[in-house]
């Protein structure tokens, strides 16, 4: 049978060269009667002290991992000091878009441009509307129309319900044969008039073809609009766009009484944001992009029809109700 392992004898101290051999050692001559085996020695870490070292070091790892968990996660209370530092921080270090820049974006996908085609008139105003329009294309201001569809106008729409809804100025559409409108994603649609309010100067058109992702615009009550609100107005002037202008509410319940003087139309929002002919039918948001109303004039006592700082729109509770419904 095999003899199991045994441990090593630990070292012992040498014995002096002078000292004699102890009494009962057995002399070089002695003959051993029988085989001498060494009593295993005790091992250096006993089981008892080894499991006490072990639970020593594992109780101070966890109290020092305990110790630097809480150091480092505690959360900070901050001050308003704190926030107000890091507020002004960000100011001085990022360009953050502007109220009028958000306002556009918002409202922009809903902004559609409205062509009519058809005879072209011979009023003044329309006259002078080409030849801003052909400047705009980089023609001459005389330029002919092309052979074919003729455009009788140029305006601006706003999407106002997601199944192709559009609003506008009924003078855009007025004696169009053909309307056509072209989406913020360039999708172009014929539309037609399902819907006019002459007293307001609105039509509601109906798109035949619409976006996937149309969007319509959110309007916003009136009530408690006052002179000096910033306001947005987008749409086409002379063809050219979406463009963006911004200035102020310069004055409510206003009248205007068109060049020809055939029309007065009252209640309207007066503002100072520029505006051209192309911009009639587009909208008048605040800085939160939702529509107030819908420009139809511009003020100039003069046949320029150009723009010299008053500009007119009409509430967008009357807009909504050509549609034949409130939206508030």
């Amino acid at each position: 049978m095999r003899r199991p392992a045994l441990y090593s004898s630990s070292p012992r101290a040498p014995q002096s060269a002078g000292e004699p051999p102890a009494a009962d050692a057995p002399g070089a001559d002695a003959q051993p009667t029988a085989t001498a085996v060494a009593a295993p020695p005790k091992p250096r870490w006993q089981p008892g002290a080894r499991s006490f070292a072990v639970l020593v070091l594992l109780s101070a790892g966890l109290v020092s991992g305990s110790y630097l968990y809480g150091v480092r996660h505690t959360p900070q209370k901050l001050t308003q000091k704190d926030i107000d530092s890091a507020v002004l921080r960000t100011l001085q270090t990022n360009t953050l878009p502007s109220a009028s820049a958000k306002a556009a974006e918002i409202i922009r996908p809903s902004v559609v441009r409205v062509v009519g085609y058809g005879p072209e008139k011979a009023t003044p105003e329309a006259k002078t509307e080409k030849r801003g329009r052909n400047l705009a294309k980089g023609k001459p201001p005389e330029a002919p129309d092309p052979p074919g569809e003729v455009e009788r106008g140029v305006g601006t729409g706003v999407v106002i319900v997601d199944k192709g809804l559009i609003l506008t100025n009924l003078h855009v559409v007025a004696g169009s044969e053909k309307i056509k409108v072209t989406f913020y994603d360039g999708l172009e649609a014929e539309a037609t008039v399902v819907s006019v309010q002459p007293e307001n100067d609105l039509a509601v058109l109906q798109a035949k073809k619409i976006p996937d992702d149309l969007i319509p615009a959110t309007m916003r009550s009136t009530d408690d609009l006052q002179s000096g609100d910033q306001v947005v107005a987008v749409g086409f002037p002379f063809g050219i766009g979406p463009s963006v202008s911004a200035g102020v509410v310069s004055g409510l319940k206003r009248a205007f009484r068109s060049p020809e003087g055939k029309q007065e139309l009252s209640n309207l929002i007066q503002f100072d944001a520029a505006a051209n002919p192309g911009n009639s039918g587009g909208p008048l948001v605040n800085m939160d992009g939702e529509v107030l109303g819908i420009v139809t004039a511009i003020l100039n006592p003069t046949q320029a029809r150009t723009f010299i700082g008053i500009g007119f729109a009409v509430p967008i509770e009357n807009a909504a109700s050509a549609v034949g419904t409130s939206p508030f």
